[in-house]
């Protein structure tokens, strides 16, 4: 389910250990995020997309626009 996510941390050449460092998790969790063992709480995924200057809808699949919203003032 979150290949998006897998493939823009390869494309960024990001291990799965700064990913976990940067979201301040252990590595094997977000391994397990990544395959899709366990859900991806919103508040990461919030994390992730800004990261990748994306949205949450595109990292799941709910669109194919990677451009992320307008953030609100």
């Amino acid at each position: 389910m979150y290949v998006r996510i897998r493939n823009m941390r390869e494309d960024r050449d990001m291990t799965q250990s700064q990913m976990a460092e940067y979201l301040r998790i252990h590595q094997t969790t977000y391994s397990d995020y990544e395959i899709g063992k366990l859900n991806i709480p919103v508040q990461v995924l919030d994390k992730i997309a800004d990261l990748f200057e994306t949205s949450i809808d595109y990292l799941v699949n709910r669109t194919d626009v990677e451009k992320p919203y307008p953030h609100k003032k």
